[in-house]
């Protein structure tokens, strides 16, 4: 904990400790899927474990890393996706947390290969934009990290085909509200398709959108 209080390490598995149960909470991980990480002041990273439930996770089973991924505690196991995580903190100083989930509408769209790159609703367009799927990878090996390489610096939100989701955020609970984003968006699109399919902006209404969202209301409009 070098540079940073014993405080504001608290404060950061306290957050990290809620996310999780968050996303148990809300059906967004099951049994021992998912992992959630942040970046803290000082650059090391606290991640979630390996196999334990996210919704029994405690501060006490949280994984400390050094910023090049090496273990502050040899005898501690940290999520076997920690690569995909460190893949994004390279890359993206803005970004501080890092939530891998597999929400049910919208793994079913990486499931059927269907990215949610249609502009529909207005939240979407102005936060995250399009949500583009990358390719499949096995999970748990340097193929996933790679597989998001070409999304990773201008989108905080990814499908992950056959396996999840992968958003980020500049705290932990901007990367936690922009899953919850994609999952809704996903719902939405999916009852749609059952009435008949989404009737998609214009490209005038979606550039009408974004001259009207005020600085810091979205932080990307990515490439709708």
């Amino acid at each position: 904990m070098v540079g940073m209080s014993a405080d504001m390490h608290d404060e950061a598995a306290g957050a990290l400790v809620e996310i999780c149960h968050r996303l148990s909470d809300h059906g967004l991980v099951v049994a021992m899927d998912g992992n959630v990480s942040v970046r803290l002041p000082g650059g090391n990273i606290l991640v979630t474990p390996s196999g334990i439930n996210k919704g029994m996770v405690t501060r006490d089973d949280l994984v400390e890393l050094l910023p090049d991924g090496s273990l502050r505690d040899p005898a501690t196991v940290p999520t076997s996706e920690i690569g995909m995580h460190l893949r994004v903190y390279a890359m993206r100083s803005d970004v501080n947390a890092v939530c891998h989930a597999h929400p049910p509408f919208a793994t079913a769209f990486a499931v059927a290969g269907i990215p949610l790159d249609q502009p529909v609703l207005p939240e979407m367009v102005v936060h995250l934009g399009d949500v583009p799927l990358a390719p499949f990878a096995i999970p748990s090996t340097k193929e996933v990290a790679d597989s998001i390489l070409p999304f990773v610096e201008t989108r905080d939100a990814i499908l992950l085909a056959n396996h999840g989701v992968l958003t980020c955020g500049e705290d932990l609970y901007e990367a936690y509200f922009n899953m919850e984003k994609v999952e809704h968006a996903a719902a939405v699109l999916y009852r749609a398709a059952m009435l008949g399919g989404p009737r998609t902006l214009t490209a005038d209404q979606v550039d009408r959108l974004r001259a009207v969202s005020k600085a810091g209301y979205g932080r990307r409009s990515g490439g709708l």
